[in-house]
């Protein structure tokens, strides 16, 4: 079904109702007594009043916070107790902008409510927060978005669930592990009744990607959300069943977590939240990933500049020795293997056989003089002749004790929660700061003649959450933090469009939309060791589209488990990124190194032309059963129908066998070949019976077969 429809059914009166359309997405709030309350959701495209006199929204009295966001100021509650002040919507180049605006009269705080319809399945909504008063006022709770969600009753629960019970309604899936290396480890759980949280980056670790997809197994519909933001967050889910009765309602919250108060706005300032990314569809997990997908693709990665030309990376770094001799040969060895940038990882600024105080030194972006004598010109020179861009490695928000810079400037290092000056992380909320950042990495960028620049951040969540004073109180700084390096990296990719900004946090310890509207692709993880990195891919290609999802060959320890052929298609249906296959000194072995050069150029000619555009299927998405059943799967298809790659990924424990998998999004009606890439066999299938099935043969644990699937046309 097409998409496009998008705007806001305004309707005024003693209860005032915003109803949300976009595609077939159908959101709808009320104003009366003094809150804005969630009041339900419709995936069939149908306005909850389409019986005029009989509306179906959610009895708000079944929630304990039906509010449409939560907002505590002072420890006093500005949710309730609302004055509505006017309402306003407008076209603009992403879709239509609709504004509620609110107004508290016993805090002076007025709240704009901000959604973005976009004609996709998703939705976007974010507050503005004023402090209209004449005293600073703190910031001590904000849940950007909730209320209740659904309300089943009756007829709907007791037929759907005959002989069940309501803890088995919902089934909400998230990412189980929120430490390094466990990044995209995707699991459903059953939701039971009662109040279920998942929480990252302050109770929990910053690999834990904020998102979570929530399936009503008895009605069919999916939601699935994301919060675009990099510190702490806590999705909440209030569900009260009654086994009696089959009656079950489920409110929600998406809520900002850190140390009270998360912000202090002194009289007269506005600040604005992170925003929220939410559909509702009629369909399962994959389903809902692709509108997501879609979605984030027309209004939140459309920074110029921020498109992926999905350029083969390879690089090399400190677990080599970083001479100008070894660099060199490492370029000729990815030249000649497909790589069209190579980048100089952390080190670059280090002495000579010093390459691992990387962290200690980072700080001073100048190349070390006894390092590279000409300076970095020369191997730039030389990767360009080559025939290839050149990149290299920044970690601009800190600064190593080794580093000279580290004693110039004490004032601009945060402080944490207990008083300690911060080892080397910078505080972002200092706009001297922000200034300064930005032009030092300019100078990088332009000096260097940067085509690629990495941006890295090795902290401890800790370093989050650093305080401040703000008119006379003492305020948590993460919001303005994150704001901080947000500003950054938004100054520099606007400044630099033809850039490619690659983003890292010690892998994927900052994935969130937030950061990555101002850059090409990330690393997901530094995870490269199977069976895990097959496992990442998978679950993180659930978070973001595979063309922004960076994984490696080769390098990181990658050559320690799995074969060839899997190192290098769990790359092949992402972002490739390449590491050497040898050390310098060595002779290359050519049985290896044409797979390598023949999987690339398949990359290339086959899989790269629709990856910034190509419907992600995953038949396997819960690890812990992937684990069990000893294999993962990962389908991509193109949006035209006429081309398709599916990866098989046996993990630990398979003993060999056929595995039967029913590919989606093709075209019934059309025929296909389909090449089997182990044997390099082929035969002719029509759509209909590859949606039937097709089985892959994989012999081993720890191995893959690649299916490649093109439309024959008529």
């Amino acid at each position: 079904m097409e998409q496009g429809y998008h705007g806001v059914y305004y309707q005024p009166g003693e209860e005032t109702v915003f109803c949300y359309r976009t595609h077939l997405t159908v959101y709808e709030e009320s104003f009366a007594d003094g809150t804005l309350s969630a009041r339900g959701w419709n995936a069939a495209g149908y306005p909850l009043n389409v019986l005029t006199n009989f509306p179906t929204r959610l009895d708000t009295g079944r929630f304990a916070e039906p509010q449409a966001f939560s907002l505590d100021v002072d420890g006093e509650c500005c949710d309730r107790g609302l004055t509505l002040e006017g309402f306003e919507q407008h076209e603009e180049e992403k879709g239509t902008h609709a504004v509620i605006s609110l107004y508290c009269q016993d805090k002076a705080i007025r709240i704009r409510v901000h959604t973005l319809l976009d004609g996709t399945a998703a939705l976007a909504r974010w507050l503005e927060i004023e402090n209209a008063g004449e005293r600073a006022a703190a910031v001590s709770r904000l849940a950007v978005m909730g209320g209740g969600l659904e309300i089943m009753e009756g007829e709907i629960a007791a037929r759907g669930m005959t002989g069940k019970g309501v803890d088995t309604y919902y089934k909400l899936g998230y990412f189980d592990a929120d430490g390094w290396g466990r990044e995209g480890d995707f699991s459903w759980h059953a939701l039971e009744p009662d109040i279920h949280e998942i929480a990252g980056r302050y109770r929990r670790d910053r690999f834990r990607h904020p998102m979570f997809i929530l399936e009503n197994t008895v009605k069919g519909i999916t939601f699935i959300a994301q919060l675009a933001y990099s510190g702490g967050y806590r999705f909440a889910f209030d569900y009260q069943a009654h086994r009696e009765n089959d009656s079950a309602a489920l409110g929600w919250a998406a809520e900002i977590d850190s140390p009270r108060p998360l912000i202090v706005l002194s009289a007269g300032e506005t600040m604005t939240t992170p925003a929220v990314h939410i559909a509702c569809v009629h369909g399962d997990h994959d389903d809902a990933v692709n509108a997501m997908f879609d979605h984030a693709r027309t209004s939140v990665f459309t920074l110029s500049g921020t498109e992926n030309a999905c350029l083969v990376g390879a690089g090399m770094g400190a677990e080599h020795d970083m001479s100008v001799e070894t660099t060199k040969q490492f370029m000729e060895q990815m030249a000649r293997a497909g790589a069209e940038v190579f980048i100089v990882d952390a080190g670059w600024y280090c002495p000579p056989h010093k390459e691992c105080d990387w962290f200690c030194d980072a700080g001073d972006w100048i190349p070390d003089p006894a390092r590279y004598p000409n300076g970095l010109d020369e191997i730039e020179r030389y990767c360009r002749k080559l025939g290839m861009k050149f990149g290299l490695w920044v970690e601009i928000e800190r600064m190593g004790r080794g580093s000279r810079a580290f004693s110039e400037h004490p004032e601009w290092f945060a402080r944490h929660m207990d008083g300690r000056a911060s080892e080397g992380y910078l505080d972002f909320s200092n706009p001297a700061v922000i200034d300064w950042a930005e032009e030092e990495a300019a100078r990088v960028i332009e000096t260097y003649h940067l085509d690629l620049y990495r941006v890295d951040y090795n902290v401890l969540s800790q370093e989050y959450f650093h305080v401040g004073q703000r008119g006379g109180r003492r305020e948590c700084r993460s919001m303005r933090q994150i704001e901080g390096f947000y500003e950054l990296y938004r100054r520099l990719k606007t400044r630099f469009p033809n850039v490619i900004f690659e983003n890292c946090a010690g892998g994927g310890g900052r994935t969130d939309w937030g950061m990555m509207r101002a850059f090409n692709h990330t690393w997901v993880s530094d995870k490269q060791i199977a069976p895990r990195s097959i496992e990442i891919t998978n679950g993180m290609t659930m978070a973001l589209p595979p063309d922004r999802v960076d994984r490696l060959v080769a390098g990181m320890g990658c050559h320690k488990y799995a074969s060839l052929d899997q190192h290098l298609r769990g790359a092949m249906l992402s972002h490739m990124t390449l590491n050497v296959f040898g050390p310098a000194t060595a002779e290359m072995n050519p049985d290896v190194f044409d797979f390598v050069s023949r999987s690339v150029s398949l990359y290339k000619a086959f899989i790269r032309p629709f990856l910034n555009e190509a419907r992600v299927y995953h038949p396997t998405p819960d690890c812990k059963a992937a684990r069990a059943a000893g294999y993962t799967a990962l389908e991509l298809v193109s949006p035209d129908q006429k081309r398709a790659a599916i990866g098989v990924f046996t993990l630990t424990g398979w003993t060999g066998g056929e595995i039967a998998l029913r590919v989606r999004g093709l075209n019934r009606g059309k025929t296909y070949h389909v090449t089997y890439d182990n044997e390099g066999a082929s035969e002719i299938l029509t759509g209909a019976a590859l949606m039937r099935g097709v089985k892959a043969f994989v012999p081993s644990a720890l191995s893959s077969e690649l299916i490649l699937i093109e439309a024959i046309e008529a």
